[in-house]
């Protein structure tokens, strides 16, 4: 059995020993909390996302998506499906929205984390349920339904929430 020369060793044992300091915790005190008047300069650095926009948004989009799709095949049904595909996700999006936001349930619970976690869950249910059930009765709703018209819809409709997320993050880093 051969045997490694100490000096190859001891940068192996240093960092077992750095391993077992932040196991241990006692790497904790670099942490410092902000204080009040830091917080606040933070939050208000901070852009404000308004939900209400992202689903203004999500409507123009549809609404603009629809247009063209009828525009550019010149058919009625092809427009209605691209419509009823953004409303998929619009309608419900518009209701979880109200429920987080301005329903009374949100207004009692908004001090309490756990209890608003709760109700987006709920809502969040809510939404998906509404949103299946939305595209289920796509075609009894839509005379001449086209799939990929509805597809397409509801694909834009989606992207919104990534656009919103682009122009929020490009807002904060023009500050």
């Amino acid at each position: 059995m051969t045997r490694m020369p100490r000096a190859q060793t001891a940068p192996i044992e240093a960092k077992d020993n750095r391993d077992r300091e932040w196991e241990d915790g006692s790497q904790e005190d670099e942490f410092k909390p902000l204080t009040r008047e830091q917080a606040r300069q933070w939050r208000a650095r901070q852009p404000a996302v308004s939900l209400w926009r992202l689903v203004g948004w999500q409507l123009l989009v549809g609404l603009a998506a629809g247009a063209v799709a009828w525009l550019l095949t010149q058919s009625a049904s092809v427009g209605w499906s691209v419509l009823y595909g953004a409303a998929s996700v619009v309608i419900p999006s518009a209701l979880m929205v109200y429920g987080i936001t301005s329903s009374a349930i949100a207004r009692m619970l908004a001090g309490f984390a756990q209890a608003a976690f709760a109700g987006f869950l709920l809502w969040e249910g809510v939404k998906i349920l509404l949103a299946v059930g939305m595209l289920w009765s796509a075609p009894m709703v839509v005379p001449d339904l086209s799939w990929v018209g509805l597809l397409i819809g509801l694909v834009l409709a989606l992207k919104v929430y990534w656009f919103g997320l682009w122009v929020q993050t490009g807002r904060s880093n023009d500050k």
